[in-house]
């Protein structure tokens, strides 16, 4: 099942295209917004797939607001101008639906996204991760963890930090369970990292990493 939201600034437009995701059983509208910053707090919190977005809108461009995005989420753009199409491709989108937008072809749009999806779980040993204007590739294996600051979450990998927009709980979503714990409501490590358990501290490669009273049974039970 795919997440998405739709961003426009016409409430009509928003209505049609909620009402063709209905149509679908393999995507599902977390919600719809007028203003595309009221978008930026439910992607912190949920896992989002794609975003149908809109070009022109009165307070932030759809294309300033998509270099704002978590790189994993996938973009639609959507507007009644043509000559934004090749802004909107320069930025990776996935599709560029010209309004009035037929069923037919939003139907053309969400299959490729699929279709995309598909193919990202199998290539599940890596990550990409958005940093400013710059798209990093991250293998999982050179993750030593994650920590949580305010609205950024910062990756401790072998090769140095970076640091993305992204609260830790959507990104906790998009890394492999099996890999990854979260062991404090600031921390995600890479249990393979882990070197060993010091009253409340995780020692990992080289770093104390807190272990917060909720986690300590379940890290104890699972890495000792």
């Amino acid at each position: 099942m795919l997440n998405c939201i739709i961003i426009d600034d016409e409430e009509l437009a928003r209505t049609l295209l909620i009402s063709y995701v209905d149509k679908l059983d393999f995507i599902i509208s977390k919600g719809e917004f007028e203003n595309p910053l009221e978008a930026l707090s439910i992607l912190k919190t949920e896992n989002i797939d794609v975003i149908f977005l809109d070009i022109q809108m009165p307070q932030l461009r759809g294309t300033d607001f998509a270099k704002l995005v978590p790189a994993q989420t996938r973009i639609i753009f959507t507007t009644a101008y043509s000559e934004y199409a090749l802004d909107g491709f320069e930025l990776n989108a996935v599709d560029y639906l010209l309004k009035p937008i037929t069923f037919e072809r939003f139907l053309t749009a969400v299959t490729k996204l699929e279709s995309a999806s598909e193919n990202s779980l199998n290539a599940s040993q890596t990550i990409t991760v958005k940093s400013g204007y710059d798209l990093h590739k991250v293998n999982f294996s050179d993750i030593n963890y994650i920590k949580s600051d305010s609205e950024y979450v910062t990756f401790y990998t072998v090769n140095g930090k970076i640091m993305v927009y992204q609260s830790l709980k959507s990104l906790e979503d998009s890394l492999p369970e099996p890999q990854f714990m979260r062991v404090h409501r600031s921390y995600i490590v890479n249990k393979t990292k882990v070197t060993g358990l010091k009253g409340r501290d995780l020692l990992l490669s080289g770093n104390i990493i807190p272990v917060s009273d909720s986690y300590y049974d379940a890290v104890k039970k699972e890495l000792f």
